[in-house]
C-alpha cells in the first residue's frame, strides 16, 4: 500500500509512538517560528526551562502584529524578543520585514521539513511540501528546546484538484469552496492533502494561500506535493538547494476525498460573522460597503498584489469608501516598488501600510460601527478586526479590487484586465535579509542580556489541580466560541501580550465585561462552553487568562485541538458533558478518576450528579496533574 504525502514526511519524524490513524505520536520538529503576539510568552516559557539555546534546526522570532508600536510597552516587547533571540541562538525578523508567514515560507520553508509555530496560520508553509503545524507558545517553547511535538496521528483527505482557474478566479476562490462544503468543523482531525491535475496549475503563493486558509477549516493543516513549481519558486528564492521531490504514490490510501473542478469554479466570498459563510459574488454583487482591505497572510504574496495593480492599471478605487494595502512582506513591497505595481496603486488612490498584520487583527484601520469592510484575510467573526460592530466581507484580492473600484461588492470576472505572469523575475527574486537578523554564535550570545521592561512579567508557578475541584460557573457561552472572544485582539490588548497578570483582565470583555473581576473574587471556578469551543487562533493567551485567573476547568460539547491542547498545556481541564449546566450552579468535580476518562460531578445547586469526560492521553493526563506542561517538563528533566 502506497503513502500519502503526509505519511511520507510524518514518518521521517516519528520520535516517539508508532504511526498509526487515532494513536499518538511525538514528532521531532526541524523548525520554530514566534510572533511578537504570542512569541513574547513562548520565549518566557522557554527560557523558564533552563535550556541555554535554542535545540531545533531554525528557530525565528518574528515581529509582525504590533510592528507599528501604537502603544510603548509593544516597542518594550520588541527588544526583549531580539535580545532573548540573540541569547537563545533564533533568528530575528525586525518590525517591518512582513508576516511570519509570508516570511517563513520566502525564506525558510522547505519540503520534508516538519515547522512548529506559535500562530495558527503556520500551515501557510506547508505550500512547499512541509507538514507544518500551529500550536500554543508552550509547545513550541518545548519544541525549541529539543523536545517532541506531541499529537494524535490525524486523518488524511484528499483533495483533487482538475482543471484551471479562469481569469477573475483565484485560489481564495479555492479554500472558500472548501470551506463551503466542510464548514470551520469539518477538518478537524484531519490533513487536507492537494493532490490531482489541477495542483500544476497553481504557484506557490496560490497554493500558500489554500493552506493558510485551511485552518479555518479546523484540520490540524494542510499539504501539497513538492514538484518542479516548488523547485523553481526556491531558485527564485536562491534557495533550490533546499529542494526534494515529493508525491504521493498512484496507490495511496485515503480517509476521504472530494474534488474541485477549478474550471468552473466561480468567485465566492464569506459574509460578516463566519469563514463558512459563503456566498457566490453573483448572489451579493452591489452588496454597499465601507472600506476594502488587501494584504495579510492569506493575500499579501508578489502574485496577488501584483495582479491587483493589474486590475487597477488606467483606474482609480472608489471615492465613496477607503482602500488600504498591505504587503505580506519586505521582499514583495520591493518587488511591487521594483515593477511598477507601487506606484499604480498609489495613483489609483489606495493607502499603503508598511508589510505586517496591521488591519487582520485590529491594528488599525478599525471598521465603523456597523460598516462593512472586504478584507482578503482568513477570519471575520465579529470582534475580529479590532472592534464587535464591525462586519467583515473574507474576498480574493480579485474581488477586493472590483469591489475597490465599483465602491460595492463586485465581481471580478466582469473587470477586463490582463493575466498575471512572473516572467517578470523568471532570473530571481530581490532577496534582500538586512532585516532578518542571523543568530548570534554561541560564545558570544553568553555575555547578551535580555532586555526587560516592567510591563514584562514571569509567569506564575504551575501548581498540580485538587483531587477536589470546587466552584461556580461564572460564565456560560453558545456555540462557535472563538479565541478573538475569550481574549480580544488589537489595540485592546496587543501591547500586554508579555503581561499575564495585566492581559487576563480582558478575559471575555465584549461578552461580559465583569468576568476577570467576578473570577478573580470567587478565585476562580467554571466555564461552560458549546460546540467547537476555542476554534481559531492559536493564542495560548486565551487558555492563559482564564487560568491566571483560577478558571480550574471548562466544561463545553466540543473544543477545537489548538485551544484543547492550549488548555491542558496551561492545567485547566477541558472537560466534555453535553448535560446543560446554568450560570452560576455551583460544581464539585472528583479528579479521582480523571485517568480513566470519566469523573463525577456534583452540581451542589440542583442536588444532582453527572459524569463529565475527557479525551486524555497518558502524558496529557500526567501534565495536568504536574500542573501544565511547563513544570511537566521541569519534572521530567530535572
Amino acid at each position: 500500500m502506497g503513502l500519502t504525502v503526509t505519511e511520507k514526511v510524518l514518518s521521517t519524524h516519528v520520535g516517539d509512538g508508532k504511526l498509526e490513524k487515532g494513536s499518538v505520536i511525538g514528532l521531532r520538529i526541524d523548525q520554530c517560528l514566534t510572533q511578537d503576539s504570542t512569541g513574547t510568552m513562548a520565549w518566557l516559557q522557554f527560557e523558564s526551562l533552563g535550556i541555554p539555546r535554542v535545540k531545533c534546526e531554525t528557530a525565528v522570532s518574528y515581529v509582525d502584529h504590533t510592528s507599528l508600536s501604537f502603544k510603548g510597552e509593544s516597542s518594550d516587547d520588541h527588544l526583549f524578543l531580539k535580545t532573548s533571540a540573540q541569547k537563545f541562538g533564533a533568528f530575528y525578523s525586525k518590525a517591518g520585514n512582513g508576516v511570519c508567514h509570508q516570511v517563513h515560507y520566502e525564506r525558510f520553508a522547505a519540503p520534508g521539513k516538519t515547522l512548529l509555530g506559535s500562530d495558527s496560520h503556520t500551515p501557510t508553509s506547508s505550500s512547499l511540501g512541509m507538514i507544518a503545524i500551529g500550536a500554543g507558545g508552550a509547545d513550541v517553547a518545548v519544541a525549541m528546546g529539543g523536545g517532541y511535538f506531541y499529537m494524535r496521528v490525524p486523518k488524511v483527505m484528499k483533495i483533487n484538484l482538475e482543471g484551471f482557474l479562469r481569469k477573475g478566479v483565484s485560489a481564495k476562490d479555492v479554500i472558500l469552496e472548501v470551506l463551503r462544503r466542510i464548514s470551520v468543523k469539518g477538518g478537524v482531525g484531519y490533513i487536507l492533502e492537494y493532490t490531482g491535475p489541477g495542483v500544476e496549475t497553481l504557484s506557490i503563493p496560490e497554493r500558500a494561500t489554500i493552506t493558510n486558509m485551511g485552518a479555518e477549516t479546523g484540520a490540524t493543516t494542510s499539504i501539497f506535493p513538492s514538484d518542479e513549481i516548488t523547485r523553481d519558486f526556491l531558485r527564485m528564492q536562491g534557495r533550490e538547494r533546499e529542494w526534494v521531490k515529493l508525491a504521493a504514490d498512484e496507490d495511496a490510501v485515503y480517509d476521504s476525498e472530494m474534488t474541485i473542478d477549478l474550471s468552473i469554479l466561480e468567485p465566492l466570498v464569506a459574509m460578516p460573522g463566519s469563514p463558512d459563510n459563503i456566498k457566490p459574488v453573483k448572489e451579493v454583487e452591489g452588496f454597499e460597503i465601507q472600506q476594502v482591505y488587501i494584504g495579510s497572510c492569506t493575500n499579501g504574496s508578489y502574485r496577488d498584489l501584483s495582479a491587483g495593480a493589474l486590475m487597477l492599471e488606467g483606474r482609480r478605487v472608489s471615492k465613496d469608501i477607503e482602500v488600504i494595502l498591505s504587503p505580506g512582506s519586505r521582499q514583495v513591497e520591493q518587488l511591487l516598488l521594483d515593477d511598477g505595481s507601487y506606484n499604480t496603486y498609489v495613483k489609483a488612490g489606495v493607502r499603503i501600510v508598511e508589510p505586517g498584520c496591521h488591519a487582520c487583527i485590529g491594528m488599525g484601520y478599525v471598521p465603523g460601527y456597523g460598516h462593512h469592510s472586504v478584507r482578503t484575510v482568513n477570519r471575520n467573526w465579529f470582534g475580529r478586526g479590532g472592534s464587535n460592530d464591525a462586519r467583515l466581507i473574507l474576498s480574493s484580492v480579485e474581488t477586493a479590487i472590483a469591489s475597490a473600484i465599483a465602491g460595492k461588492l463586485a465581481d471580478p470576472t466582469k473587470v477586463d484586465f490582463d493575466d498575471f505572469d512572473d516572467f517578470y523575475y523568471e532570473d530571481g527574486y530581490i532577496v534582500d535579509d538586512s532585516m532578518l537578523l542571523p543568530p548570534v554564535a554561541q560564545a558570544d550570545s553568553a555575555k547578551i542580556e535580555i532586555s526587560r521592561a516592567p510591563n514584562i512579567k514571569p509567569i506564575k508557578p504551575q501548581l498540580p489541580p485538587e483531587k477536589i475541584l470546587k466552584g461556580k460557573v461564572l460564565l456560560k457561552v453558545g456555540d462557535g466560541i472563538s479565541t478573538d472572544d475569550i481574549l480580544p485582539a488589537g489595540s485592546l490588548t496587543q501591547h500586554l501580550r508579555s503581561n499575564l497578570p495585566e492581559i487576563a483582565k480582558y478575559t471575555y470583555y465584549y461578552i461580559d465585561k465583569t468576568f476577570a473581576s467576578r473570577a478573580l473574587e470567587a478565585n476562580g471556578g467554571f466555564i461552560v462552553g458549546g460546540e467547537n469551543y476555542g476554534q481559531g487562533s492559536s493564542r495560548e493567551h486565551a487558555a492563559l487568562a482564564p487560568w491566571q485567573l483560577n478558571i480550574k476547568a471548562v466544561i463545553a460539547k466540543s473544543y477545537a485541538r489548538i485551544h484543547k491542547a492550549n488548555l491542558i498545556n496551561a492545567g485547566v481541564i477541558p472537560f466534555v458533558c453535553k448535560d446543560d449546566f446554568d450560570f452560576e450552579d455551583e460544581i464539585s468535580i472528583n479528579l479521582d478518576t480523571l485517568a480513566s476518562g470519566k469523573v463525577k460531578a456534583q452540581n451542589v445547586t440542583k442536588n444532582s450528579e453527572m459524569v463529565l469526560e475527557v479525551e486524555l492521553g497518558e502524558r496529557d493526563y500526567d501534565i495536568i496533574m504536574a500542573g501544565g506542561l511547563l513544570a511537566y517538563t521541569r519534572q521530567k528533566h530535572s
